[in-house]
């Protein structure tokens, strides 16, 4: 008689979120290093998310201490990987992403880009390499540069290509950006300190530190593993949309975690040894996490803590989540930051007064971190965008 898989709860798997992803008082990191090493990788699209990010787990939030591992010690790296998405990661696992998906992502933006110029431009493979040669001698001499100053010392860049032609939404962009993304992608090049404030979207460029190749079936068997630690347990459909890779390489890389299959609500699951036993009650513990936070963007079946009734107000129409409001492990609202610097929140549920206290503290938090600096989402929801208003 075969035994019967272990069955992890919902109330199990929430009782665990709060610990494992440093969201509750007692478990708060002391770096952005430590952030980033328990969630994996910090979302990093909107740049603002990986601040307030670390921001919601750390006791003494520092904008200069995440500045300080990004663009002086380099302990934190900014690249291109899971999903053709921008995280930042720590250093050390930028081999391990490089491998596991950030190759694949590069060959294939190489190939549609080098369709698009080679059609319209006339450019060809030696063009390409010519330029992404004079792309480095000019970081090379200017230390780190925007990319209309790259524009500047390579010419080209400034080609235009045209896109969507003969529709009422037709552009004429320049090859500019989605030559230095390839290049990104790559590892040749990286981003480096933004124009203007933290929050800002605008980066200058720099050259890419070198790193080691790995074999990508290893890297990928080590992600999983990686992934099941910060967010088990998951099902086979979690870890092949967190990662981006096809359904027989998301198996195969999980054969190799030792994993243990289990039994979730929403159908067979894995999880590590060390998650079959039940954890202890953390304590109650609330979060305001911004736009696109690895937390609720770690998971493709999200029901275990997201009333199904709630996602229309907090994604938008592409699948991103905007601000989220925690309490103990669930998604019970939403949060904006209003033109005045106002935080305000609203809470779908009765959860009590307790909880309304302590997200209002987390509130008083999230406002202090800010400051001066006034964000918006690059992908906005209902919710924020009728709170921000």
């Amino acid at each position: 008689m075969t035994p019967a898989r272990p069955r992890i709860t919902a109330e199990a798997r929430r009782a665990r979120l709060g610990p494992r992803q440093l969201l509750t008082p007692a478990t708060r990191a002391s770096s952005p290093e430590e952030v980033a090493r328990a969630l994996v990788a910090l979302h990093a699209t909107d740049p603002a998310t990986v601040f307030l990010t670390v921001a919601a787990r750390t006791g003494t939030a520092s904008v200069a201490e995440l500045e300080r591992a990004l663009y002086e010690d380099h302990s934190l790296v900014r690249m291109l990987c899971m999903r053709r998405t921008m995280f930042v990661l720590p250093t050390e696992l930028a081999p391990v992403a490089d491998a596991a998906a950030a190759r694949a992502v590069a060959v294939r933006l190489r190939a549609d880009l080098a369709k698009v110029i080679g059609a319209q431009l006339g450019f060809d493979a030696r063009w390409f390499a010519a330029t992404e040669k004079a792309v480095l001698a000019a970081l090379a001499e200017r230390g780190e540069a925007t990319a209309a100053q790259l524009a500047e010392d390579v010419p080209d860049l400034k080609a235009q290509i045209v896109m969507a032609a003969g529709k009422p939404y037709e552009a004429k962009p320049r090859i500019t950006s989605r030559f230095l993304g390839v290049m990104a992608a790559e590892g040749c090049i990286r981003r480096g300190r933004p124009l203007g404030s933290w929050a800002s979207s605008q980066f200058r460029w720099t050259v890419a530190e070198p790193h080691p190749e790995l074999s990508a079936d290893a890297a990928r068997t080590e992600l999983a593993a990686r992934y099941l630690d910060a967010f088990g347990p998951a099902t086979t459909e979690d870890v092949k949309w967190w990662t981006g890779w096809t359904l027989t390489e998301t198996r195969k890389a999980l054969a190799g975690t030792g994993a243990v299959d289990v039994d979730l609500d929403e159908g067979p699951g894995h999880a590590l040894p060390h998650q079959l036993d039940a954890p202890p009650a953390p304590g109650p513990w609330a979060a305001l996490l911004p736009a696109l936070d690895p937390t609720p963007m770690g998971w493709r079946h999200r029901d275990w803590y997201l009333d199904p009734g709630h996602r229309a107000e907090l994604f938008d129409k592409t699948g991103n989540i905007g601000p989220s409001v925690w309490w103990n492990g669930r998604i019970v609202g939403g949060w904006a930051q209003r033109p005045d610097g106002e935080i305000v929140t609203e809470v779908f549920e009765d959860v009590g007064a307790a909880a309304h206290r302590a997200v209002d503290a987390e509130a008083a938090r999230m406002t202090e971190f800010f400051g001066a600096v006034r964000i918006r989402p690059s992908f906005r929801t209902p919710l924020e965008r009728r709170l921000s208003a």
